[in-house]
Parts: structure tokens; C-alpha cells; sequence
């Protein structure tokens, strides 16, 4: 394990994993008073609103503004993420739902912990290895083995090519979040859930769709905020310490989840398929937590802004009074540097082997 940053990271993406697999049976409760793409606008935009919030009431609070360190190239990876997996992810995703059973959607939705890693290791040139390849098949296949029962259920080929198309789109998603995840995560997570619920919602006006009730409405707009912005933004937290590979493969943990989750809200009696699959996801996630990644690497100067403490990787002067607080949080310039450690691919290694 790589210190304290690589404890956090895991930390921020099962958490992720939780808040989004505990939502998905409160989904489904919700879709009795509103058709699918109405419930998914809805969700984003309750967590677009609610985070929102959240920042104007952080800055409100805030003593000093944190300094900016937007720059051109991060606004190009964020609107790509945001048209990836804001808007065309959700509308594929509703789209595939219409026509073919739910079950096999989640079978499905699999591809996404997989197409993530992939894109990761062989177009964004992240690091793996070995062990973390097989933390990741296993993790998968838990997954695979908690909808496996939807093998015989009917699939329209069309349905299956939208939620397959929706995992390329949130794999994509997640590998250029990652390009930015240096960035405030309740800003990228806010962005993302206006997007998504703009669109969705706009669909669902075009195709003649009435919205719910108050209460409804209101059920959905907390549950999004819960289970899609709070959610995103621990899982770009966990982009910072991990990279995309292994914070995906974390975030798959969420079907074994939401399956639990199941089990207390609509009363079912837990079966083998769900033993058999936190089995395999459990030796997964040890896989990873038991992964040393160790070689000497060098580092370039970089000039960034993030939460931070006074380690190997910040050692520099301040150009405002101090008051020792730890972690603080500014602009700082981070000088060359060589040396070897245990280290994940997070926001201070991302180099090349």
C-alpha cells in the first residue's frame, strides 16, 4: 500500500461505490411514478442543484478563496467528459433500457469497470500490472456473477448496442475526469449533473413525458445528490490518488452493493450467486490493497493547486503568512525531483515506464 494518499483513494471510491449501488433500489422504487428518462433528468439535476449549493455555502464560509489553477487544456478535457458522460452516456443508457429487461442492462453494465481500465492502460498509458489485472477480473466477475441469472432473458440487439455504447461513453468519461481531477470536485461534479439533467429532462419533454408528483420529484432530486454528486465527487477524489484503472475497478464493487441494498428494501432473501460474488469481489479489492508499485521515478516541475500537506512531495516556501495548519491549500510550484517510493499512478506520478 502507497501511504496515505493510496488509503484515501480507496477510501473516496468505495464510498463512490456505496452512495451509487445503495441508490439503485431507491431508483427503482421511484420509477413507479416516472418514466426512465424523466427519473435519470431528475437525479442529475437534483445533484447539479445540490451541489451547487454546496459550493455557494463553502464559499460563503470560506476565510481565503482558494486560488484557481483552470487552465485552457483542463476546460477542453472537462466539456469532452461532460458531452461523454454527462449527455450522451445517460441518453444511450435510457435508450437501451427501454427495450431491453433491466437484469440484463446490469449484466451490461460491467463493461464499464473493464472499457475503464483499458482505455486507462493502453490509450492513457497508466500503469498496471499483474496483480492489478487480476484484482480487476475478479471484481468483474463478481459483478457478471450477480446478473448472471438475466443470461436467459431476452435481448433486443439494438438495446444491448446502447448500453454497451453508454460503458464506452462512461469509460471515456472517467479516463479524460482523470485529466482534471487536480481541480475542485464539487465544481466537475456540479457541471456534469446540470449537463446530464438538462439533456434528460429536455427528452422527456419532447417526447410528451409528464413529470411526478412533489413528492416524487423531491425523493429524486435528494437521492440524486446522494447517489450521483456525492458520489462523483468521491470518485474524482479517488481518480486524484489512484488513476482511472484502479478507481474503476473499485467503483465495480457497486452492483454487489446496490444487490445488498436490495435484499433490506424489497425484503429478498440473499442467495448464493450474492456469497459467491462478495467472495470474488473481496479478493479483488485485496488484490489492489495489497498492491506495491516500487521503482525510482523522477519528477517534473509542476505548478498546481490542491488540499495538500508538507511530505516528500511539498517541500516549498509559502508567499503568505502561515499559520501551520495542515492540510492547507494554495498554489504551489513543485521543483524536480528523483527519487523511489511506493506510489500509485495518482496526481504526482503520472509518468511514464
Amino acid at each position: 500500500m502507497a501511504g496515505r494518499g493510496a488509503r484515501q483513494g480507496v477510501t473516496y471510491a468505495v464510498l463512490a461505490a456505496v452512495l451509487f449501488g445503495a441508490s439503485t433500489p431507491f431508483a427503482k422504487l421511484l420509477l413507479r411514478h416516472s418514466a426512465p428518462v424523466v427519473l435519470a433528468g431528475l437525479l442529475y439535476a437534483g445533484s447539479g442543484l445540490g451541489l451547487t449549493i454546496w459550493i455557494a455555502l463553502r464559499a460563503a464560509v470560506r476565510s481565503r478563496a482558494a486560488a484557481s489553477s483552470w487552465r485552457g487544456s483542463d476546460l477542453s478535457w472537462l466539456a469532452a467528459s461532460i458531452v461523454t458522460g454527462g449527455v450522451l452516456g445517460p441518453v444511450l443508457m435510457m435508450t437501451g433500457l427501454r427495450v431491453i429487461p433491466a437484469a440484463n442492462a446490469s449484466l451490461l453494465l460491467n463493461l464499464e469497470g473493464v472499457l475503464t481500465a483499458v482505455l486507462a492502460w493502453c490509450v492513457f498509458r497508466e500503469n498496471f500490472d499483474r496483480r492489478v489485472l487480476a484484482g480487476l477480473l475478479a471484481i468483474i466477475a463478481g459483478g457478471v456473477v450477480l446478473a448472471w441469472p438475466a443470461r436467459l432473458a431476452p435481448a433486443d440487439a439494438l438495446g444491448t448496442a446502447c448500453i454497451a455504447g453508454a460503458c464506452v461513453c462512461w469509460a471515456i468519461d472517467n479516463n479524460l475526469t482523470r485529466k482534471v481531477s487536480i481541480q475542485d470536485p464539487f465544481v466537475i461534479a456540479a457541471l456534469k449533473g446540470v449537463s446530464a439533467g438538462a439533456v434528460n429532462l429536455g427528452i422527456g419533454a419532447y417526447l410528451g413525458l409528464l413529470p411526478p408528483g412533489v413528492a416524487a420529484i423531491s425523493a429524486a432530486a435528494l437521492l440524486g445528490f446522494a447517489g450521483y454528486g456525492l458520489s462523483l465527487t468521491l470518485f474524482v477524489l479517488a481518480l486524484r490518488h489512484l488513476g482511472a484503472a484502479r478507481t474503476g475497478a473499485y467503483f465495480s464493487t457497486a452492483p454487489f452493493i446496490g444487490a445488498v441494498a436490495s435484499l433490506v428494501v424489497f425484503r429478498h432473501l440473499p442467495g448464493p450467486a450474492l456469497a459467491a460474488a462478495a467472495l470474488l469481489m473481496g479478493m479483488g479489492v485485496w488484490l489492489h490493497l495489497t498492491e506495491k508499485h516500487v521503482h525510482h521515478h523522477t519528477h517534473a516541475p509542476l505548478l498546481h493547486t490542491h488540499s495538500h500537506r508538507h511530505d516528500a512531495h511539498h517541500q516549498h516556501a509559502h508567499d503568505f503568512e502561515w499559520d501551520g495548519r495542515e492540510p492547507h491549500e494554495h498554489e504551489h510550484q513543485h521543483e524536480p525531483l528523483a527519487h523511489t517510493h511506493a506510489h500509485f499512478p495518482d496526481i504526482h506520478h503520472r509518468h511514464p515506464h
